[in-house]
Formats: structure tokens, C-alpha cells, sequence
């Protein structure tokens, strides 16, 4: 087995927040929760904080789209990383389209920690705190 590299953390934890993302936007519940570990947990400012899949599977079934939205992630910053966990950082700018077009509905910041499960880069815990 190779030694696990700081780029290759870098782009484990940015396709699991990108694999997340645009599960989210499109309203597939099953494979936003497949980005969770199985104890893993999610907390939402303003809505709870939820653990394990069942959980999981509840609130983000409830949060499927219902007009076109985009989740737009960036400034994704590893905080700390091993081969095996990873702690990271990001922006959130939340876009809905209505009938004037695409306005901005919120801004916030993640705070995630995430472990490798063979290939893939799973959240343990997912935070997101808003500004707006």
C-alpha cells in the first residue's frame, strides 16, 4: 500500500464535499447519506443535529428541492490530516432560483472531520454554522 500524501487528502475530502453537495442539490437523500460514516453525525444551524444514518436519512429526505438550488462550496481549507482523518474547513454560499432568478439565500461555513474508508473519505461530523 502506498504512503497517503497530503494531495491525495486534499482531493479525497474535496470530492466527498462535492459528492454531498451535489446529491443535496438534486434531492438524492440516499447518496447525501452515503457521504456519512455510519455513526457519523450532521448539525445544522437552526435545524438540530442528527446521527446515524436513520437519522440522517430522515432530515435530508425532508430538505429534497422543490425549485433549482445550488450549494456552492469553496475556500475548502484542511485544517489536519493523518492517512486516516482529516479535518477541514469551507464556505457555503446557498443559491435558489425563483422567478426573478437565482438569489442568494444564505452564507455559512462548514466544519467537517472525515475518515478514509478504503478509497473514499467519509464525514464523521458535519457542521454548518450561518452568517445569514
Amino acid at each position: 500500500m502506498s504512503e497517503i500524501t497530503h494531495a491525495d487528502v486534499v482531493y479525497g475530502v474535496q470530492t466527498a464535499i462535492a459528492m454531498y453537495t451535489q446529491a443535496l442539490d438534486t434531492g438524492r437523500t440516499d447518496d447525501i447519506v452515503a457521504t456519512f460514516g455510519a455513526e457519523a453525525t450532521s448539525e445544522i444551524d437552526g435545524v438540530g443535529t442528527f446521527q446515524g444514518h436513520d437519522a440522517l436519512q430522515e432530515v435530508y429526505a425532508g430538505m429534497v428541492p422543490t425549485a433549482p438550488q445550488r450549494h456552492l462550496v469553496g475556500n475548502i481549507v484542511i485544517t489536519s490530516w493523518t492517512a486516516g482523518e482529516a479535518a477541514a474547513t469551507s464556505d457555503l454560499v446557498f443559491l435558489l432560483r425563483g422567478e426573478n432568478g437565482w438569489a442568494v439565500q444564505l452564507l455559512g461555513r462548514y466544519e467537517d472531520v472525515l475518515v478514509r474508508d478504503g478509497d473514499a473519505w467519509l464525514f464523521r461530523s458535519r457542521k454548518l454554522s450561518l452568517t445569514m
